[in-house]
């Protein structure tokens, strides 16, 4: 399914964890390698245009040997979002920070695996939730 969506990576002093993800490598579970951001000390980007190629991600940077995990900030913003959704290390697994003033909505979940899991939308809390969408979770298997 074709969906762009942008991820920022933002983590002071880990330039040698993010290092080997700015590189190809077919053996992730996700495509793709972050671009480092320039004008930003600490920070790395990567573009999907695709749901299935981003599964995993967030796993895989969890998963990493981050020198202060606790300042490790994940900006998400998928195309059909109001704005970045940011996750951050709590316990050891990045967890979505919940936005003042927006909500994240879900579709329901598809009848089978043969697609992959839908992040839902990231919506400001005074738009009107879509027909079918729900602020619960309702596929239990990891967007990203």
């Amino acid at each position: 399914m074709s969906r762009i969506a942008q991820v920022i990576v933002l983590a002071p002093y880990a330039y040698d964890v993010m290092e080997p993800l700015t590189l190809p490598d077919d053996s992730r579970s996700w495509s793709g390698h972050f671009e480092p951001l320039e004008t930003f000390v600490g920070g790395w980007m990567i573009e999907f245009d695709h749901v299935r190629p981003r599964s995993g991600l967030l796993r895989h940077l969890e998963s990493l040997a981050w020198p202060n995990p606790t300042s490790v900030q994940v900006l998400i913003h998928d195309e059909e979002d109001d704005c970045f959704g940011l996750w951050m290390m709590r316990n050891g697994v990045l967890a979505e920070v919940p936005l003042p003033g927006h909500r994240r909505l879900h579709p329901p979940a598809p009848t089978t695996d043969e697609f992959p899991p839908n992040p839902g939308l990231l919506w400001g809390v005074e738009a009107a939730v879509p027909t079918g969408f729900s602020t619960e979770r309702q596929d239990p298997r990891p967007a990203w």
